[in-house]
C-alpha cells in the first residue's frame, strides 16, 4: 500500500505530467520571422524617416514601423516556408524549425499570410505610397527572388531590391511621396547589401552547391565573387558621397564617409588582389561582418548629422 500511495501521490504525477509545448513553439515562430533582420530593417527605415523633409505625427511614425516590421516578418516567413526543403541540404539552415520539423508547413504558411494580412491595412492608414512599397517589397522576395535563387545567380540583385525598400518607406512615411534623397537612400542600401551577401556565397559556398543555390561562386567560381565583392563595394563608396553632393549631409558624415569608406574598401579590394595562398574563406567572413557595423555608423552619422537641419 505504502508503494502505491508513493506512486500515485501528487508530486509524482506532477513529474509524470509532459512539459508545455507553447514556449518552443512560440520560439519557432519567432524564429521564422528572422528577428534580427527584422531589427535592423526598422533601423534603416528609421533612418529614412529622419532624413525626409516634413513631419509626421508619432501615431504615423510608429504605425509605419509596426507595420513594416510585420511585413518583412511575413516576408521571411514565407521565404522559409518556400524554401524549407532547400534549407534541409544546407547545415547553416536544416535546423531550423520548418526542415526539422518541429512545426507543421500549414502553420508557417497561415502566419506568413496572416503577418501580410495585418500590415498592408496598417501602411495604408500611413499612406498610399508607403503602403504600395511594402506591397512591393512582399511582393518581389517572396515571389520573385525566392524562386529565381534556384536558377541565376543575378537573383541577388533582385532580392537587394525589397531589401533596400524600408529607407524609401521611412521617407515617404514622413514626406508622403519618394524624394530625390530616398532615392540615393535606397541606392546605398541597394549597393550595401551585394558585398554583404557575396561575401556569404565564398564561405558558404559548399551548403549552397549542396542546396542547387545558383549564387556567384557556385556558377561562376570564387574568383568571380571576389571581383563582385570589389566592383559594388567600390559604386557603394562611391554613392555614399552623393548625400554630401546633394547636401542631405555635412562634414560629419563626410567625416565618416571618408575613414569607413577607406577602412572598408581597402578590405573589400584585397581579396581581388591576393595571391594563390590567400585564405579566401577567412578573408569573406571579415568582409561579412565589417559590413554591418559599416552600415549602422553610416545611417547614424547621417542622421545625426541631419538633425540640426530639421
Amino acid at each position: 500500500m505504502a508503494n502505491i500511495q508513493l506512486v500515485g501521490s501528487p508530486q509524482d504525477v506532477g513529474e509524470r505530467r509532459p512539459r508545455s509545448r507553447v514556449a518552443p513553439m512560440l520560439r519557432d515562430l519567432a524564429i521564422l520571422t528572422k528577428p534580427r533582420i527584422t531589427a535592423l530593417v526598422l533601423f534603416t527605415e528609421a533612418a529614412g524617416m529622419c532624413m525626409a523633409p516634413g513631419r509626421a505625427d508619432a501615431r504615423t511614425r510608429w504605425l509605419s514601423l509596426l507595420g513594416t516590421a510585420l511585413i518583412v516578418a511575413s516576408a521571411n516567413v514565407l521565404n522559409m516556408w518556400l524554401e524549407r526543403d532547400v534549407d534541409a541540404l544546407m547545415a547553416r539552415t536544416r535546423n531550423r524549425p520548418l526542415p526539422a520539423g518541429r512545426l507543421s508547413p500549414d502553420v508557417a504558411l497561415a502566419l506568413g499570410l496572416a503577418l501580410a494580412a495585418l500590415s498592408i491595412p496598417m501602411l495604408l492608414l500611413v499612406n498610399l505610397t508607403t503602403c504600395l512599397l511594402g506591397l512591393a517589397a512582399l511582393i518581389t522576395y517572396a515571389l520573385v527572388y525566392t524562386p529565381l535563387k534556384r536558377h541565376t545567380y543575378l537573383a541577388l540583385l533582385v532580392g537587394a531590391v525589397p531589401g533596400a525598400m524600408p529607407p524609401l518607406l521611412g521617407w515617404s512615411t514622413v514626406a508622403g511621396t519618394v524624394g530625390l534623397g530616398g532615392v540615393l537612400l535606397f541606392l546605398f542600401l541597394f549597393l550595401w547589401q551585394l558585398p554583404h551577401f557575396a561575401a556569404i556565397t565564398i564561405f558558404r559556398a559548399d551548403d549552397y552547391r549542396c542546396a542547387g543555390l545558383r549564387v556567384v561562386s557556385v556558377e561562376h567560381g570564387e574568383r568571380a565573387a571576389r571581383h563582385m565583392i570589389a566592383l559594388y563595394s567600390v559604386l557603394l563608396v562611391a554613392t555614399s558621397f552623393s548625400l554630401v553632393s546633394m547636401r542631405l549631409a555635412g562634414q560629419k558624415y563626410e567625416l565618416a564617409a571618408t575613414f569607413c569608406g577607406a577602412a572598408f574598401l581597402t578590405l573589400a579590394l584585397r581579396g581581388m588582389l591576393a595571391g594563390r595562398n590567400f585564405d579566401s574563406k577567412r578573408w569573406a567572413k571579415g568582409v561579412f561582418a565589417c559590413s554591418i557595423p559599416y552600415l549602422v555608423i553610416m545611417l547614424f552619422v547621417l542622421v545625426v548629422d541631419r538633425l540640426p537641419a530639421q
